[in-house]
Protein backbone atom coordinates (compact mmCIF):
# COMPACT_ATOMS: atom_id res chain seq x y z
CA UNK A 1 0.00 0.00 0.00
CA UNK A 2 3.18 2.77 0.69
CA UNK A 3 4.42 2.09 -2.73
CA UNK A 4 1.36 2.15 -4.11
CA UNK A 5 0.85 5.62 -2.43
CA UNK A 6 4.62 6.90 -3.80
CA UNK A 7 4.02 5.51 -7.07
CA UNK A 8 -0.01 7.39 -7.33
CA UNK A 9 1.83 10.69 -5.36
CA UNK A 10 4.32 11.11 -8.29
CA UNK A 11 2.65 9.92 -11.55
CA UNK A 12 -0.17 11.49 -13.54
CA UNK A 13 -1.32 14.20 -11.82
CA UNK A 14 1.16 14.20 -8.50
CA UNK A 15 -0.52 15.90 -5.40
CA UNK A 16 -0.61 13.62 -1.84
CA UNK A 17 -2.11 10.89 -1.25
CA UNK A 18 -3.80 9.38 2.34
CA UNK A 19 -2.67 6.15 3.64
CA UNK A 20 -5.28 4.88 6.29
CA UNK A 21 -3.06 2.74 8.84
CA UNK A 22 -5.44 0.74 11.59
CA UNK A 23 -4.06 0.92 14.91
CA UNK A 24 -3.42 -2.87 15.26
CA UNK A 25 -0.85 -2.63 12.15
CA UNK A 26 0.42 -0.16 13.35
CA UNK A 27 1.31 -1.70 16.77
CA UNK A 28 2.44 -5.00 15.17
CA UNK A 29 5.71 -6.22 13.24
CA UNK A 30 6.27 -7.15 9.91
CA UNK A 31 9.28 -7.92 7.46
CA UNK A 32 10.45 -5.06 4.53
CA UNK A 33 9.83 -5.80 1.22
CA UNK A 34 9.79 -3.07 -1.29
CA UNK A 35 7.52 -4.39 -4.31
CA UNK A 36 9.32 -4.87 -7.15
CA UNK A 37 6.25 -3.99 -9.51
CA UNK A 38 3.45 -2.16 -8.72
CA UNK A 39 0.45 -3.33 -10.05
CA UNK A 40 -2.64 -0.75 -10.02
CA UNK A 41 -5.36 -2.40 -12.16
CA UNK A 42 -7.26 0.63 -11.92
CA UNK A 43 -4.74 3.34 -12.81
CA UNK A 44 -3.83 4.47 -15.96
CA UNK A 45 -2.77 8.04 -16.16
CA UNK A 46 -2.85 9.14 -19.73
CA UNK A 47 0.21 11.35 -21.01
CA UNK A 48 0.11 11.19 -24.67
CA UNK A 49 -2.84 13.30 -25.94
CA UNK A 50 -4.82 11.88 -28.91
CA UNK A 51 -3.47 13.29 -32.38
CA UNK A 52 -6.99 13.94 -33.65
CA UNK A 53 -7.48 16.29 -30.64
CA UNK A 54 -4.43 17.96 -31.25
CA UNK A 55 -5.05 18.85 -34.94
CA UNK A 56 -8.28 20.46 -33.57
CA UNK A 57 -6.66 22.51 -31.73
CA UNK A 58 -4.06 23.94 -33.92
CA UNK A 59 -6.82 24.74 -36.34
CA UNK A 60 -8.46 26.81 -33.75
CA UNK A 61 -5.02 28.11 -33.13
CA UNK A 62 -4.44 29.01 -36.64
CA UNK A 63 -8.00 30.74 -37.01
CA UNK A 64 -7.87 32.92 -33.77
CA UNK A 65 -7.39 36.47 -33.54
CA UNK A 66 -7.55 37.07 -29.82
CA UNK A 67 -5.95 34.19 -28.58
CA UNK A 68 -4.43 33.62 -24.81
CA UNK A 69 -2.20 30.95 -23.29
CA UNK A 70 -4.02 30.56 -20.34
CA UNK A 71 -1.09 28.78 -17.86
CA UNK A 72 -1.44 26.91 -14.69
CA UNK A 73 0.59 24.76 -12.19
CA UNK A 74 0.56 21.32 -14.61
CA UNK A 75 2.83 22.87 -16.99
CA UNK A 76 5.44 22.90 -14.14
CA UNK A 77 5.01 19.73 -13.07
CA UNK A 78 4.98 18.36 -16.51
CA UNK A 79 8.21 20.62 -16.45
CA UNK A 80 7.29 22.07 -19.94
CA UNK A 81 8.51 25.34 -19.97
CA UNK A 82 10.97 25.25 -22.83
CA UNK A 83 8.04 23.82 -24.93
CA UNK A 84 6.13 26.35 -23.85
CA UNK A 85 7.83 29.51 -24.41
CA UNK A 86 8.92 28.17 -27.74
CA UNK A 87 5.07 27.92 -28.59
CA UNK A 88 4.93 31.44 -27.36
CA UNK A 89 7.78 32.81 -29.41
CA UNK A 90 6.62 31.07 -33.26
CA UNK A 91 2.87 32.27 -32.47
CA UNK A 92 3.71 35.41 -30.69
CA UNK A 93 0.35 34.70 -28.45
CA UNK A 94 0.03 36.55 -25.05
CA UNK A 95 0.38 34.30 -22.02
CA UNK A 96 -0.69 34.71 -18.19
CA UNK A 97 0.35 32.42 -15.51
CA UNK A 98 -1.70 31.56 -12.72
CA UNK A 99 -1.00 31.18 -9.11
CA UNK A 100 0.97 28.36 -9.37
CA UNK A 101 2.37 29.00 -12.70
CA UNK A 102 4.50 31.60 -12.07
CA UNK A 103 8.08 31.24 -13.49
CA UNK A 104 6.99 29.05 -15.73
CA UNK A 105 7.07 31.96 -18.39
CA UNK A 106 9.36 34.83 -17.89
CA UNK A 107 7.82 37.91 -16.33
CA UNK A 108 10.40 39.68 -18.31
CA UNK A 109 9.32 38.56 -21.28
CA UNK A 110 7.66 41.29 -23.12
CA UNK A 111 4.12 38.62 -24.21
CA UNK A 112 3.73 37.84 -20.35
CA UNK A 113 0.49 39.52 -19.03
CA UNK A 114 1.38 38.96 -15.49
CA UNK A 115 -1.23 36.69 -12.97
CA UNK A 116 -4.49 36.05 -14.30
CA UNK A 117 -7.89 36.55 -11.57
CA UNK A 118 -9.44 38.58 -8.71
CA UNK A 119 -5.72 39.37 -7.20
CA UNK A 120 -4.13 39.65 -11.14
CA UNK A 121 -3.07 42.30 -13.02
CA UNK A 122 -5.34 44.47 -15.56
CA UNK A 123 -3.55 43.05 -18.65
CA UNK A 124 -3.98 39.80 -17.42
CA UNK A 125 -7.54 39.84 -16.99
CA UNK A 126 -8.31 42.12 -19.63
CA UNK A 127 -6.84 39.47 -22.04
CA UNK A 128 -9.10 37.00 -20.78
CA UNK A 129 -11.95 38.55 -21.04
CA UNK A 130 -11.76 39.61 -24.54
CA UNK A 131 -10.29 36.53 -26.07
CA UNK A 132 -11.94 34.85 -28.66
CA UNK A 133 -9.32 31.89 -27.63
CA UNK A 134 -8.38 30.03 -24.32
CA UNK A 135 -6.00 27.88 -24.71
CA UNK A 136 -5.86 26.34 -20.87
CA UNK A 137 -3.02 24.30 -20.24
CA UNK A 138 -2.39 22.65 -16.76
CA UNK A 139 -5.47 24.66 -15.35
CA UNK A 140 -8.34 23.79 -13.92
CA UNK A 141 -10.63 27.69 -13.88
CA UNK A 142 -10.45 27.91 -10.87
CA UNK A 143 -12.81 30.53 -8.85
CA UNK A 144 -10.13 32.74 -7.83
CA UNK A 145 -9.07 33.36 -11.80
CA UNK A 146 -12.78 32.90 -13.55
CA UNK A 147 -14.85 34.92 -10.77
CA UNK A 148 -18.45 34.54 -12.09
CA UNK A 149 -18.11 31.86 -14.20
CA UNK A 150 -21.28 33.04 -16.59
CA UNK A 151 -19.59 35.81 -17.14
CA UNK A 152 -15.96 34.75 -17.79
CA UNK A 153 -14.30 35.42 -21.01
CA UNK A 154 -18.03 35.27 -22.94
CA UNK A 155 -16.47 35.42 -26.15
CA UNK A 156 -13.99 33.10 -26.40
CA UNK A 157 -13.44 29.39 -27.46
CA UNK A 158 -11.97 26.68 -24.98
CA UNK A 159 -8.56 24.27 -25.97
CA UNK A 160 -8.15 22.50 -22.51
CA UNK A 161 -5.31 20.39 -22.02
CA UNK A 162 -4.80 18.46 -18.86
CA UNK A 163 -3.55 15.40 -17.36
CA UNK A 164 -6.58 14.79 -15.28
CA UNK A 165 -9.79 14.21 -17.04
CA UNK A 166 -12.17 14.99 -14.49
CA UNK A 167 -10.70 18.71 -14.49
CA UNK A 168 -11.59 18.90 -18.54
CA UNK A 169 -15.45 20.82 -18.80
CA UNK A 170 -15.63 20.37 -15.12
CA UNK A 171 -16.08 24.58 -14.81
CA UNK A 172 -15.72 25.75 -18.29
CA UNK A 173 -17.29 23.35 -20.84
CA UNK A 174 -14.16 22.80 -23.49
CA UNK A 175 -14.75 23.27 -27.16
CA UNK A 176 -11.20 21.29 -27.87
CA UNK A 177 -10.95 18.36 -24.93
CA UNK A 178 -7.18 16.90 -24.63
CA UNK A 179 -6.31 14.57 -22.34
CA UNK A 180 -2.60 14.33 -21.72
CA UNK A 181 0.56 15.40 -20.17
CA UNK A 182 1.36 19.36 -20.70
CA UNK A 183 4.88 18.60 -22.04
CA UNK A 184 3.55 16.21 -24.78
CA UNK A 185 0.28 18.25 -25.56
CA UNK A 186 2.42 21.31 -26.19
CA UNK A 187 5.47 19.76 -27.61
CA UNK A 188 2.95 18.12 -30.47
CA UNK A 189 1.04 21.79 -31.17
CA UNK A 190 4.68 23.11 -31.80
CA UNK A 191 5.66 20.28 -34.47
CA UNK A 192 2.41 20.93 -36.00
CA UNK A 193 1.98 25.05 -35.91
CA UNK A 194 5.71 24.98 -37.32
CA UNK A 195 4.63 22.93 -39.60
CA UNK A 196 2.98 24.00 -43.59
CA UNK A 197 -0.54 22.65 -43.02
CA UNK A 198 -1.67 25.33 -40.32
CA UNK A 199 -0.90 29.10 -40.73
CA UNK A 200 0.17 31.14 -37.35
CA UNK A 201 -2.44 33.31 -36.19
CA UNK A 202 -2.71 37.10 -37.50
CA UNK A 203 -2.67 38.66 -33.78
CA UNK A 204 -0.58 42.24 -34.49
CA UNK A 205 -3.83 44.38 -33.49
CA UNK A 206 -4.68 42.02 -30.30
CA UNK A 207 -0.96 42.08 -28.98
CA UNK A 208 -0.45 45.79 -29.61
CA UNK A 209 -3.76 46.36 -27.56
CA UNK A 210 -2.73 44.39 -24.94
CA UNK A 211 1.05 45.86 -24.55
CA UNK A 212 -0.79 48.95 -24.58
CA UNK A 213 -2.89 47.87 -21.09
CA UNK A 214 0.16 46.44 -19.65
CA UNK A 215 1.91 49.25 -19.94
CA UNK A 216 -1.04 52.04 -19.21
CA UNK A 217 -2.14 50.19 -15.79
CA UNK A 218 1.55 48.22 -14.48
CA UNK A 219 1.23 46.75 -10.92
CA UNK A 220 2.35 49.25 -8.40
CA UNK A 221 1.40 50.62 -4.75
CA UNK A 222 1.73 53.56 -2.46
CA UNK A 223 4.05 53.85 -0.18
CA UNK A 224 2.46 55.18 3.29
CA UNK A 225 2.72 58.62 3.56
CA UNK A 226 4.37 58.37 7.16
CA UNK A 227 7.41 56.96 6.01
CA UNK A 228 7.21 53.60 7.28
CA UNK A 229 8.26 50.47 4.76
CA UNK A 230 5.14 49.51 2.29
CA UNK A 231 4.85 45.35 2.65
CA UNK A 232 5.29 45.61 -0.98
CA UNK A 233 8.30 47.49 -1.30
CA UNK A 234 9.73 44.65 0.97
CA UNK A 235 9.23 41.86 -0.69
CA UNK A 236 10.30 43.40 -3.50
CA UNK A 237 13.43 44.41 -2.21
CA UNK A 238 14.11 41.17 -0.63
CA UNK A 239 13.70 39.77 -4.56
CA UNK A 240 16.09 42.75 -6.06
CA UNK A 241 19.10 41.83 -3.43
CA UNK A 242 18.51 38.05 -3.80
CA UNK A 243 17.38 37.42 -7.41
CA UNK A 244 15.44 35.27 -9.62
CA UNK A 245 18.30 31.83 -8.52
CA UNK A 246 16.31 31.77 -4.83
CA UNK A 247 13.25 29.50 -3.93
CA UNK A 248 10.50 31.39 -2.63
CA UNK A 249 7.66 29.79 -0.26
CA UNK A 250 4.63 31.53 0.98
CA UNK A 251 2.02 31.46 3.26
CA UNK A 252 -1.72 32.73 2.75
CA UNK A 253 -3.23 35.89 2.24
CA UNK A 254 -2.15 39.06 1.17
CA UNK A 255 1.34 38.68 1.48
CA UNK A 256 0.90 35.48 -0.20
CA UNK A 257 -0.59 37.83 -3.79
CA UNK A 258 1.80 40.47 -2.95
CA UNK A 259 4.53 37.69 -3.42
CA UNK A 260 3.30 36.45 -6.23
CA UNK A 261 3.33 39.73 -7.94
CA UNK A 262 6.70 41.44 -6.98
CA UNK A 263 9.55 38.93 -6.55
CA UNK A 264 11.64 37.99 -9.68
CA UNK A 265 9.37 36.04 -11.60
CA UNK A 266 12.15 34.74 -14.16
CA UNK A 267 12.65 30.99 -13.46
CA UNK A 268 10.42 27.69 -13.38
CA UNK A 269 10.03 25.64 -9.80
CA UNK A 270 11.30 28.50 -7.85
CA UNK A 271 7.50 29.56 -6.41
CA UNK A 272 6.61 27.15 -3.62
CA UNK A 273 2.97 27.55 -2.24
CA UNK A 274 -0.40 25.86 -1.57
CA UNK A 275 -2.71 27.39 -4.41
CA UNK A 276 -5.99 27.15 -3.98
CA UNK A 277 -5.66 24.41 -0.77
CA UNK A 278 -5.37 27.64 1.17
CA UNK A 279 -2.74 26.03 3.81
CA UNK A 280 -1.97 29.06 6.31
CA UNK A 281 1.16 28.02 8.02
CA UNK A 282 2.49 26.05 4.52
CA UNK A 283 5.47 28.91 4.35
CA UNK A 284 8.37 27.66 7.10
CA UNK A 285 8.35 23.90 6.56
CA UNK A 286 8.02 24.66 2.81
CA UNK A 287 11.38 26.75 2.76
CA UNK A 288 12.74 23.71 5.11
CA UNK A 289 11.93 21.47 2.46
CA UNK A 290 13.21 23.41 -0.05
CA UNK A 291 16.62 24.16 1.38
CA UNK A 292 17.00 20.63 2.90
CA UNK A 293 16.24 19.81 -0.81
CA UNK A 294 18.46 22.29 -2.50
CA UNK A 295 21.44 22.58 0.25
CA UNK A 296 23.40 24.96 -1.87
CA UNK A 297 20.65 27.64 -2.49
CA UNK A 298 19.16 30.71 -1.15
CA UNK A 299 15.74 29.79 0.45
CA UNK A 300 13.20 32.78 1.44
CA UNK A 301 9.93 32.23 2.96
CA UNK A 302 7.50 35.31 2.83
CA UNK A 303 5.06 35.11 5.67
CA UNK A 304 2.13 36.85 7.05
CA UNK A 305 2.01 36.97 11.15
CA UNK A 306 -1.45 34.92 10.98
CA UNK A 307 0.39 32.12 8.90
CA UNK A 308 3.74 32.46 10.71
CA UNK A 309 2.40 32.05 14.14
CA UNK A 310 0.91 28.13 12.62
CA UNK A 311 4.05 26.77 12.41
CA UNK A 312 6.98 29.35 13.73
CA UNK A 313 7.52 26.60 16.37
CA UNK A 314 9.46 24.67 13.24
CA UNK A 315 12.34 27.55 13.78
CA UNK A 316 13.37 25.10 16.57
CA UNK A 317 14.03 22.12 13.83
CA UNK A 318 15.84 23.96 11.73
CA UNK A 319 18.39 25.37 14.56
CA UNK A 320 18.49 21.92 15.65
CA UNK A 321 19.02 20.20 11.94
CA UNK A 322 21.20 23.23 10.50
CA UNK A 323 18.62 24.32 7.84
CA UNK A 324 19.46 27.89 7.23
CA UNK A 325 16.26 29.67 5.54
CA UNK A 326 15.33 33.34 5.70
CA UNK A 327 11.62 33.90 7.22
CA UNK A 328 10.01 37.77 6.59
CA UNK A 329 7.08 38.18 8.75
CA UNK A 330 4.87 40.44 6.71
CA UNK A 331 3.16 41.59 10.19
CA UNK A 332 0.39 43.82 9.45
CA UNK A 333 -1.34 42.64 12.95
CA UNK A 334 -4.63 40.71 11.80
CA UNK A 335 -5.10 38.42 8.79
CA UNK A 336 -4.88 40.94 6.25
CA UNK A 337 -6.75 39.28 3.58
CA UNK A 338 -9.83 38.10 6.03
CA UNK A 339 -9.88 42.12 6.93
CA UNK A 340 -9.68 43.01 3.24
CA UNK A 341 -12.65 40.70 2.85
CA UNK A 342 -14.69 42.25 5.58
CA UNK A 343 -14.06 45.32 4.46
CA UNK A 344 -15.23 45.13 0.59
CA UNK A 345 -17.99 42.31 0.91
CA UNK A 346 -19.39 42.02 4.34
CA UNK A 347 -20.19 45.92 4.71
CA UNK A 348 -17.12 47.02 6.89
CA UNK A 349 -18.27 44.26 9.75
CA UNK A 350 -14.91 43.60 11.43
CA UNK A 351 -16.32 40.04 13.56
CA UNK A 352 -13.56 38.00 15.48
Amino acid sequence: AIASAFHIASTGRPGPVLVDITKDALQATGSYAWPPVIDLPGYHPVTKPHAKQVREAAKLISASRRPVLYIGGGVVKARAWDELKELAEITGIPVVTTLMARGVFPDSHPQNMGMPGMHGTVAAVGALQRADLLIALGTRFDDRVTGKLSSFAPDAKVIHADIDPAEISKNRTADVPIVGDSKEVIGELVSLLRGSDHALPEIGAWIKSLYDLKKRYPTSFDLPDDGTLSPQHVIKRIGELTGPDAYYASGVGQHQMWAAHFLPWELPGRWLNSGGLGTMGYCVPAAMGAKVGRPDSVVWGIDGDGCFQMTNQELVTCALEGIPVKIAVINNQSLGMVRQWQTLFYEERYSN
